[in-house]
């Protein structure tokens, strides 16, 4: 049996607002204001972020902070790694989605010479790569590392020498090369992407069930086509951005939230059937910004009863406490690279991917 490890990752290095950072914290308080201990006997581990030196580079347009998010998603596959090489399950918290290279890359790297899948709750495809990035912020760009792809055929900006090196060791992390196959990637509810993106997911006939088509052809008939189409994968990784969510029924707590997403119910239904295959290896739930929540704390609430209730069938075979018993204390380790500088970034509303 597995016992749950909390990575902690409160960089928010890979959006364009401040705020996500926060959501770590948020949603730990979601679960004390339900009266619920859920972290409380797990495992803890803290994955160091330099938010705290503000001595940062310039901004780079095509690839914002790509030195500093290469170092964190080291650090964050280090954690992630080592969670499951000690027999342990990865439930990630991270600030913003850049966080997810680092996870998969982990994932991977424990997994070597296996299948690794990838659910991606989203609101977004993260897709784009330096030479395809409007924004050059780095939390549209995981999947497109995590996978290899440079999408040049679709480039729209002036990559320098010194970024496309960088870009190409963020590809390696954890293991070298591709970590996941295009055929084991399923999206769900992405809805805001940009032409290279589409161009792309054509291109890789990548699987993308619309919240209004699994609505349409019911959500157990959708998973089971997901969990078939995942069937040869021997692991598999779940990142759950909360962006996927209908910011108008839940909050606008997210650095770029889309309306016409999921509810909270049917988000949870999803993690549940994926929990049921017994491959769910490592869990993310990230850019939560109570920051720019107008409800108080409610998109981290939301989040939490999510992950909550998905998981309750599922943490009776991982049992959180046995560790651990209440007042013994929890253990927290820090995983740590060299820092280096990193640039300061402007809050101002939502960002784009």
């Amino acid at each position: 049996m597995r016992n749950f490890t909390t990575i902690t990752n409160r960089s928010e290095l890979g959006a364009g607002t401040q705020g996500s950072g926060l959501g770590v914290d948020a949603i730990q308080m979601a679960a004390q204001t339900a009266g619920c201990q859920f972290f409380d006997h797990c495992k803890k581990v803290s994955v160091r972020t330099d938010h705290e030196q503000h001595c940062y580079e310039s901004e780079i347009e095509s690839a914002s902070k790509i030195f500093q998010i290469r170092e964190q998603c080291e650090r964050v596959a280090s954690a992630t790694q080592s969670a499951l090489d000690r027999n342990e399950f990865p439930l990630v918290l991270s600030g913003d989605h850049s966080s997810a290279l680092g996870t998969i890359s982990g994932v991977k790297a424990h997994f070597k010479d296996q299948r690794v899948g990838v659910v991606w709750i989203d609101a977004h495809a993260d897709i784009h790569s330096p030479f395809t990035t409007p924004s050059g912020n780095m939390h549209g760009m995981p999947l497109a590392a995590a996978m290899g792809i440079d999408n040049r055929a679709n480039q729209i900006n002036d990559v320098s020498d010194r970024i496309a090196r960088e870009w190409n060791r963020m590809k390696n992390i954890g293991v070298p090369g591709a970590k996941l196959d295009a055929g084991d990637l399923v999206y769900f509810g992405v809805r805001d992407t940009e032409p290279a993106e589409n161009e792309l997911r054509r291109a890789l006939a990548l699987k993308n069930y619309m919240v209004h088509q699994v609505r349409e052809r019911g959500l157990d008939l959708v998973m089971d086509e997901t969990i078939a189409r995942l069937s040869g994968c021997d692991a598999i990784y779940v990142s759950f951005d909360v962006d996927s969510l209908d910011c108008n029924l839940v909050s606008h707590g997210t650095g770029t939230p889309v309306p016409n997403g999921f509810t909270q119910q049917e988000v949870t239904r999803i993690l549940k059937r994926l929990f049921a295959t017994n491959k769910v290896a490592c869990l993310e739930v990230t850019e939560i910004n109570p920051l720019l929540d107008e409800h108080g704390n409610r998109m981290a609430e939301t989040a939490f009863q999510i992950l909550r209730q998905s998981t309750h069938e599922f943490g009776r075979t991982l049992p959180i406490a046995s560790r651990w018993p209440a007042g013994e204390g929890v253990p927290v380790q820090h995983f740590r690279t060299p820092s280096t500088a990193m640039a300061s970034m402007p809050f101002a509303g939502n960002d784009p991917r």
